[in-house]
């Protein structure tokens, strides 16, 4: 309000006027975003249509709308230099601070609603991505409501779930990894005491209380850039470190978040626990995964391609696809719709590959994936709750066997 009286007497000063009060309301609403938000980032994160905003320099803004649409956007500085020193405040107010600098040129953070990923000293112009997180409370109901995935499906993934096999959600950028992921946690009893690892908080479990009462929530911190004794940034905090003393927590299920590289190692101690943990992944199809894991698991150092295959075959069990499609309404508008493509089962496998692949639900063009075939390791799931006769019926209809 300081700030806000200072630039009333000083335009009153030079021009004989003062501000209306909806433009003095709209400065305050603008400094306040600066001080302790987003700066002009704000309004567009708290805007309900915007699922990604994606800037390539200050001027170069454009908003990925809940329909699938890009349209262009406000500038979110007035230089540059000025985005990058917003981002560095941003950086020094997170919890832990992070450090983005030429020296530190990628920044990543868990906003409140949202994440975001930064990049700049190294690239033509300060670029930022920022992804909403529009469905954080979200059952695999819902995603029947919104046809992500068929009531059967749903019915089976939530089986799954309950007989602690363990899941990868795999997909492309924007096709609801992480929206799939809370809805597969939305499975797990409120009994079951979780353990979640991610590089930034992104699930968002342990602020669901009514659902998961206890939750113990660990995050990677990069540290500084000096290095202590052992060879290691100081203060630095890593999801082995995380996952290491995870083990005295009596935890029920160990939950590592997105894998897209030496995480993998996490989430196959935590697979191999037995617990059924859930993880996500990028990656173009079904079929792709597996050798995505086996690529970042030897990228790792922890792993050969042998012992990753291996590992995988033995405690991954599920592998879920999920795929972006674009639909045209009958007034001619066109939306996105997000689909669950195809589940495969994966098991240990004696040919070349070292592991064997089932597609249990096969893609569909008009919709979600539909019955193809029951392994007999899976049929255990009626037991769950699984219906495993309207899977019979739809297996048949579509050419499959069950």
């Amino acid at each position: 309000m300081e700030v806000v009286q200072e630039a009333t007497e000083a335009r009153f000063a030079v021009n004989g006027s003062v501000n209306s009060a909806t433009a003095q309301d709209a400065l305050a609403q603008a400094v306040f975003d600066l001080m302790f938000g987003l700066g002009r980032l704000q309004p567009l994160v708290d805007r309900p249509d915007v699922e990604n905003i994606i800037v390539v320099g200050h001027d170069r803004v454009f908003l990925d709308l809940v329909g699938g649409e890009k349209v262009p956007g406000p500038p979110v500085a007035a230089s540059d230099d000025e985005l990058i020193q917003l981002l560095q405040d941003l950086a020094s107010r997170a919890d832990p601070p992070r450090v983005f600098s030429d020296a530190n040129p990628d920044l990543h953070l868990n906003l409140e609603g949202a994440r975001l990923a930064a990049s700049a000293f190294v690239t033509h112009r300060p670029s930022v991505v920022i992804r909403r997180h529009r469905l954080v409370r979200i059952t695999l109901d819902d995603l029947v409501g919104l046809d992500t995935v068929s009531p059967l499906l749903a019915s089976f993934l939530a089986a799954a779930v309950k007989a602690r096999l363990s899941i990868v959600v795999s997909g492309q950028q924007g096709d609801g990894k992480t929206t799939l992921l809370r809805a597969l946690c939305a499975e797990i009893g409120p009994e079951e005491v979780l353990g979640t690892f991610e590089t930034e908080r992104e699930l968002g479990l342990e602020q669901l209380v009514d659902e998961h009462p206890v939750v113990f929530s660990w995050e990677a911190r990069p540290g500084s850039g000096e290095r202590g004794p052992d060879g290691r940034p100081v203060n630095e905090f890593t999801l082995q470190d995380g996952m290491h003393a995870s083990f005295r927590y009596a935890l029920d299920r160990q939950i590592v978040g997105e894998v897209r590289g030496r995480e993998v190692a996490q989430m196959i101690m935590a697979m191999e626990s037995g617990s059924g943990s859930l993880s996500t992944t990028h990656a173009a199809s079904a079929s792709d995964t597996m050798e995505k894991l086996v690529s970042c698991a030897m990228q790792s150092g922890e792993f050969t391609r042998d012992s990753a295959v291996m590992k995988l075959a033995r405690c991954l069990g599920l592998v879920v696809q999920l795929r972006s499609m674009f639909v045209r309404g009958r007034d001619g508008s066109v939306r996105k719709r997000r689909v669950v493509d195809e589940v495969l089962a994966i098991t240990p496998g004696e040919e070349s590959a070292g592991y064997a692949a089932t597609t249990v639900f096969r893609s569909h063009p008009d919709g979600p994936a539909v019955a193809f075939v029951l392994p007999d390791h899976l049929r255990m799931l009626a037991g769950h709750g699984f219906t495993a006769n309207e899977f019979l019926v739809e297996a048949q209809r579509h050419g499959g066997v069950a």
